[in-house]
């Protein structure tokens, strides 16, 4: 993939997880993750990882290392505070919209009103420092319509969508601005955290476990990587490239901004996750409306795989990984025998893979297992998500689908546990083990009848196909 050429002075850093193989001949990572072999003149042009454009090769050599998910942008600084319009969607959330506006001294902010019982009104706003713009729907149109209607209404070159249940916090727009140095960035988005402690168990693990919270890391944002799609409640877009998209797809009731991220996507723009950059959002923690909101992302899958044939996978692996641990999960010798061979043959052709590049054994050793271990937690997690009917089912009439069962939701919940609880802050009460395991269930099995009733609804089982890859 190419793309418009990236301004001098700007950088780009290789991702500290990705492998340099053959005394940096090649890297290995990304997400998904591939091997890219580089030239001579490419290793020399890398200096602790870390590449400065200068001239036309210097540039792309930058966009392919970006392209290729194993390296990271470090932008000049963006454009101006000035050349953005913020759009907030709302419906009945006074107090939230205030409390909003305020924390946006200095901007240009459009509110579109989209039905609410009592209609917001400019007084509502003075005193703010705002150059605040209200815009109205009788009726209720849907989250969508109303961001696609302010972003129309705005004279800016770049629009922020915010939704009226989140602040941001101090320096989060010129973190994102400045990855529009880059001409192909069409959309950044900031890490979301949540806005209230609380000692609720229903908060703590929120506050870790969020569905808008994607990470500590940054990312590009694509298909199948380790960040796939952003949600709308806080993102910053190039105004002119989404308008010549269409917008929002106002026809869906959820997903909206999934399907925005992979129509841009195809469109050849790029995305990036920064989270540097925090928005603090007001989470759901009663039980009842927490349980019913997954499953309400759940109810998406279902009309972007008709829209997105394949993305919506809820599982991509190896056919002979697949065997790998379909044969373990035999439980019998013969079936850890055959197992093990497979995982034998799995890394021959692994080695394969790697023989034009110097690499020792014990490197293709580590490659073959870190692919198995990603497996295993990849299948473990869609067994207790996106196809737990069937598990129960499974569990209920024979003993050893019940202990794969069992062993796959604890490691899916004790591995999510460990690697959350780093994303939460230092003076966050952290919930037990025990506690999380539970919860994560709850999560599962909400989005699950989501998944369900929507790929019902819809007649359309793409949302549960697997992508199982030679």
């Amino acid at each position: 993939m190419t793309g418009p050429r990236l301004p001098d002075g700007f950088a780009v850093q290789v991702d500290r997880r990705v492998r340099v193989l053959g005394e940096g001949a090649a890297l290995l990572g990304g997400s998904p993750t591939r091997l890219l072999r580089l030239a001579p003149a490419a290793q020399t042009m890398l200096t602790g990882g870390r590449l400065e454009v200068h001239d036309a090769v210097s540039a792309q050599l930058a966009r392919t290392l970006l392209d290729a998910t194993v390296a990271h942008p470090r932008p000049l600084s963006g454009p101006s505070h000035r050349d953005v319009t913020v759009v907030i969607p709302v419906r009945d959330n006074p107090s939230g919209l205030t409390r909003l506006v305020a924390s946006l001294r200095g901007l240009r902010v459009v509110i579109v009103d989209d039905g609410s019982v009592t209609p917001v009104a400019e007084a509502d706003f003075e005193g703010m420092h705002c150059d605040v713009r209200i815009l109205r729907n009788p009726r209720s149109k849907g989250p969508a319509a109303a961001r696609n209607a302010g972003m129309r209404a705005c004279g800016t070159d770049f629009v922020a969508f915010l939704d009226s249940d989140v602040v941001p916090r101090r320096g989060w727009l010129e973190a994102l601005l400045g990855h529009f140095c880059d001409p192909a960035v069409a959309l950044v988005a900031p890490r979301i955290v949540a806005l209230h402690r609380s000692d609720s168990v229903v908060a703590r693990y929120e506050a870790v476990r969020s569905s808008l919270d994607l990470g500590l890391r940054e990312a590009p944002v694509v298909p199948f990587g380790t960040v796939s799609y952003v949600p709308s409640a806080a993102i910053v877009c190039r105004r002119r490239t989404i308008i010549d998209l269409g917008g929002f797809d106002e026809s869906l009731q959820s997903g909206e901004d999934v399907d925005l991220c992979w129509r841009l996507n195809e469109a050849g723009a790029r995305l990036r996750y920064e989270p540097v950059a925090t928005v603090a959002h007001d989470h759901r923690t009663e039980l009842r409306k927490w349980f019913a909101r997954k499953s309400f992302y759940g109810e998406s899958a279902a009309p972007l795989a008709i829209r997105h044939p394949g993305k919506t996978a809820p599982l991509v692996i190896s056919g002979w990984t697949l065997v790998v641990w379909m044969l373990a999960a035999i439980g019998s010798c013969l079936g850890y025998l055959a197992s093990a061979v497979v995982a034998a043959i799995t890394g021959q052709r692994i080695a394969k893979t790697l023989s034009s590049v110097q690499t020792e054994p014990m490197e293709v050793a580590v490659v073959a297992a870190h692919g198995l271990w990603s497996a295993a937690l990849q299948l473990a997690s869609a067994i207790c998500r996106h196809y737990w009917p069937i598990a129960l089912v499974a569990a209920l009439v024979s003993r050893r689908c019940r202990q794969v069962v069992v062993v796959a939701a604890v490691l899916d919940g004790v591995f999510d546990w460990v690697t959350r609880n780093g994303n939460a802050d230092d003076d966050t009460k952290r919930v037990g083990v025990f506690t999380y395991i539970l919860l994560k269930r709850l999560d599962d099995i909400a989005y699950g009848l989501g998944l369900w009733s929507g790929v019902v609804r819809e007649r359309h089982a793409g949302a549960l196909k697997p992508q199982i890859r030679t």
